[in-house]
Order: C-alpha cells, then structure tokens, then sequence
C-alpha cells in the first residue's frame, strides 16, 4: 500500500504542480478547454494515463469545463500516486 503523505509533505508537493489546490485528502484541478470536444480528448487522455497507474481521478465535465480531483482512497489520504498522476494531467492540459 502507498504511504500517506503528512501535511508538510503535501502542501509542498502541490506547489510543484500547475493550478492544483490541495482540500484536506484531496487535490484539485479545474482547467477549460477550448471545446466541448476538447475537453472530451483530454479527459479520454486522462483516462488512459489513470488506467495504466491503476490510479483513478475523479473527473466532472461541464461543457468545456473539466475538474480534476485526486486521492489515494485505499490509502486514506494522498499519496506519490496522486501527484504522480496529477503532473501527467498538467502535461496532457498543457499540450491541449
């Protein structure tokens, strides 16, 4: 099982990430997208990047507009894994 990160260890690692927020166990990103169909492609992209980790995010899509939120629940709280997939997620927002 992954180790939970503390307090210190987390908030210093969401500052290395672009547009993430941290939320007690979770962290968060909204980005928006060109389009509809653009953001579409990025959660699709998301999508395969989670399944190959074996690291799922919750994701909320409105219109263009597409929230991000991790946390390592079988863990309890946040882990490598969750930042570790949410600077794959920057890196897919940021080639859209």
């Amino acid at each position: 099982m992954a180790e939970i990160l503390n307090d210190q260890q987390a908030d210093e690692a969401v500052t290395k990430l672009s547009g993430w927020s941290r939320d007690g166990v979770t962290i968060e990103r909204t980005a928006k997208l060109p389009s509809f169909p653009k953001a579409i492609e990025a959660v699709d992209k998301v999508a395969g990047l989670a399944e190959a980790a074996d690291h799922h995010p919750d994701i909320d899509i409105r219109w263009r507009t597409v929230t991000f939120r991790l946390s390592t629940h079988s863990a309890g709280g946040l882990t490598e894994k969750d930042f570790s997939l949410a600077s794959q997620i920057d890196g897919v927002l940021a080639a859209m």
